[in-house]
């Protein structure tokens, strides 16, 4: 019963990337007509689903999103907004009979209501600090919404109006900082904070439910939506910091604001991170995602379970060793249903309120995710997206009998291209651990040719290589170029159990390098790979590894290092969220010195010899522009072929349509040069590949050794 409920739409989406005479090979000009489908939401009566729809327009190099809507019957999709660049967010009313969204068509970010057809667009709230994140409460009449304000103001829209004026007319823009986080991603902080609001649809009247110095969702949070509305409307669940300094934290808790009194209380109180909360349907219960260990972003996401009644607490997939991503619920409250990355897949699974086996309900070589079911609960509505297929909506059946695909916005796209042909691989690093990835073979593969290797690391480093539709490193571009393509995903990687993801704590070029080069050495005895031929490129930890990799091998033609760390103490005091380096390094650069001395890609530049695209963008402040500036110094005063490719309009992504088919264009054009004409090194290298199969990881904490379990006492916050 529940095969078939996977079974039919990946094979949906497989038949629409079937090998064709003919077929165009999927380039980065085919890439940028996709339509890119997201956010799906069914209406509460079961019989509509909208979602948006984003589409890139090269002729302005803009994106424009727009707000679709499909019947879970089937038929035609239909577009319910024109007009502005950006419709995002749509919620629906209880009744189903509107729909309330997020749209810039008025020139900024602000409350919009249609019907449920697409008519009678008006706007719903005109703020100053503009709006997000809206969700109707029960009863149809009120809203939740985020607004950055300042906090002293909150929801008092006239003195943050004030507040805006007077910054706006002041002619000098220097910034003053008292504490950290004062920048994130590519955003300096600007002194306000987000703050949950409620707007009365009859009188306009804004409440504030999160007062003072709350932040929603976290600064630091990704993911899920970071609060949720009780079933009887009389508290919002929300996500903030709980204590500490937010650069070296993660210390998030779950807090409840009580809507009529406007207070917010504490709900959880553990020292790691609480996230996600979704309440039961019958309002008995709250599910949320939880990580035990205090400040480590890479510890493994619980399922947690509170019942409001009795404030018992379960944890119920404390026997999968995987991360929880997405929650939803039954219709009755009686299950759970959630997605979890496993071996470069996501499938979705279910488990009973009362605890017990999970098993999986929607599985296979794909990535599944927005979960919903029909208020009946025979129906379940996903997406899906694969390395052959971008996102796709599906209605599956609990009785069983083929999915039906809803949405066909690239159907005719697919159909024109032929992708190829992917596998995943398994073989044994140094040390005899296995390790997985995927190849990717170039389209019309012809088994008896030889074709240069491609080598792609992932970011992260935990991270993964999978299943999954990408629009940033997309191996079909690659593939299309020519390039067998490998992805490996060595220790650090994510869906292989939390022991694999551990193991690069501390250990960033030790036994994740040789993961890598064993993977290497697996895929170059197959006789259509060209050994003599082979590039390599990273992005973030992946450029990291191209920076070390620059001075432990010459047995690529050519590298490319996007966003790539290159010196470990100067990343540290500009990076922003700090308790990232602080726990993989097992403290300060002062504190812990030799640890970031031994993995900084900058101790090796003497053997710098393999030609080297850099890549940074200048609003990068995860990895900031300096790290590829110095990598690029480096290089050139080696006299080692290079070229530095800056996007001053970019942050850590590469976004922009223009600069998108730039990027894939210059990594490509770089990585065929060298192929084509291999640089001869005047010198002959000196330093020979480490021997760290057989040695120990980096001394780590005790606590980071093994999953810790809910039986466990937990460590307590970081002290640094």
């Amino acid at each position: 019963m529940t095969r078939a409920w996977f079974l039919a739409g990946v094979l949906a989406c497989v038949s629409l990337a079937a090998p064709a005479v003919a077929k165009k090979p999927f380039d980065i000009w085919a890439l940028q007509r996709v339509a890119r489908i997201s956010d799906p939401q069914l209406s509460p009566d079961g019989a509509t689903l909208v979602f948006v729809v984003e589409k890139v327009l090269l002729s302005e190099n803009a994106k424009r999103k727009h707000i679709y809507a499909v019947s879970v019957e089937g038929g035609p999709e239909r577009q319910l907004t024109f007009e502005g660049k950006s419709n995002t967010r749509p919620r629906w009313s209880p009744d189903s009979s509107r729909i309330a969204f997020v749209s810039d068509r008025g020139g900024s970010s602000q409350i919009w209501m249609m019907d449920a057809d697409g008519d009678s667009q008006r706007q719903a709230a005109d703020l100053p600090t503009e709006a997000s994140g809206v969700k109707f409460f029960p009863g149809g009449q009120r809203l939740l919404l985020v607004s950055r304000v300042f906090a002293e103001c909150g929801a008092n829209m006239e003195c943050n109006e004030r507040r805006l004026s007077e910054r706006r007319d002041n002619p000098v823009e220097a910034r003053a900082y008292d504490d950290l986080l004062y920048r994130h991603w590519d955003e300096w902080d600007d002194g306000r904070v987000g703050h949950l609001l409620t707007a009365d649809l009859d009188s306009g009247a804004l409440t504030d439910l999160t007062p003072g110095a709350f932040d929603v969702p976290p600064f630091s949070l990704g993911g899920p939506d970071a609060y949720d509305i009780a079933p009887d409307g009389l508290e919002v669940c929300f996500a903030a910091i709980a204590g500490g300094m937010p650069a070296v934290t993660t210390n998030i808790g779950l807090f409840v604001a009580n809507v009529e009194a406007a207070t917010a209380t504490a709900l959880t109180v553990e020292p790691g991170a609480e996230t996600s909360p979704v309440y039961s349907p019958d309002g008995r219960y709250l599910a949320y995602r939880a990580q035990l260990r205090p400040g480590y972003e890479a510890d493994r996401y619980r399922l947690m379970l509170l019942d409001r009644t009795t404030g018992e607490l379960a944890s119920l997939t404390e026997n999968l060793d995987r991360w929880v991503e997405e929650i939803a619920w039954s219709p009755d409250s009686s299950r759970l249903f959630f997605t979890a990355e496993d071996r470069g897949r996501a499938p979705i699974f279910t488990v009973s309120a009362q605890g017990g086996g999970m098993r999986p309900v929607v599985f296979g070589d794909a990535h599944h995710g927005d979960v919903q079911l029909t208020p009946d609960g025979r129906s379940l509505i996903y997406s899906v997206h694969s390395t052959s297929h971008p996102v796709t909506l599906f209605r599956g059946f609990s009785s069983g009998g083929p999915a039906v695909q809803l949405t066909h916005l690239n159907d005719e796209l697919m159909a024109e291209h032929e992708l190829g042909e992917i596998e995943e691989i398994t073989y044994e690093s140094a040390d005899g651990t296995p390790i997985s990835g995927f190849l990717v073979k170039p389209p019309q593969f012809d088994f008896e040719r030889k074709y240069p290797l491609l080598l792609l690391v992932h970011g992260g480093p935990q991270g993964a290589w999978g299943e999954a539709w990408s629009y940033r490193w997309n191996p079909q571009v690659f593939a299309s170029a020519g390039f067998v393509v490998l992805m490996p995903n060595p220790r650090g990687s994510t869906g292989y159990g939390q022991t694999l993801i551990d193991a690069v704590n501390g250990d960033w070029g030790g036994r994740a390098y040789e993961d890598i080069m064993s993977g290497v050495d697996y895929v170059v005895r197959r006789p259509y790979v060209d050994s003599e031929k082979m590039v390599a490129a990273g992005a973030s930890y992946g450029g990291y590894m191209i920076n070390w990799m620059l001075g432990h091998t010459t047995r690529f033609r050519a590298f490319v290092s996007h966003a790539g760390v290159y010196d470990l103490r100067s990343m540290f005091g500009a990076t922003e969220e700090l308790w990232f380096p602080i726990w993989e390094f097992n403290g300060t650069p002062w504190e812990n010195p030799e640890m970031y001395e031994r993995w900084s890609p900058s101790r090796f530049v003497a053997e710098f010899q393999t030609p080297t695209l850099v890549v940074h963008g200048e609003k990068d402040y995860r990895v900031p522009v300096t790290e590829g500036m110095q990598l690029f110094t480096a290089l050139q005063l080696r006299e080692v072929p290079s070229r530095f490719l800056h996007f001053p309009d970019e942050g850590h992504w590469i976004l922009k349509p223009r600069n998108s088919v730039l990027w894939y264009e210059t990594v490509t054009d770089w990585l065929k040069k060298w192929i084509d004409n291999p640089h001869t090194p005047s010198q002959p290298p000196t330093y020979q590949r480490p021997e760290l199969s057989s040695g120990e990881p980096a001394e780590r904490p005790a606590e980071a050794a093994e999953p810790v379990g809910l039986e466990q006492p937990r460590p307590s916050p970081i002290q640094r």
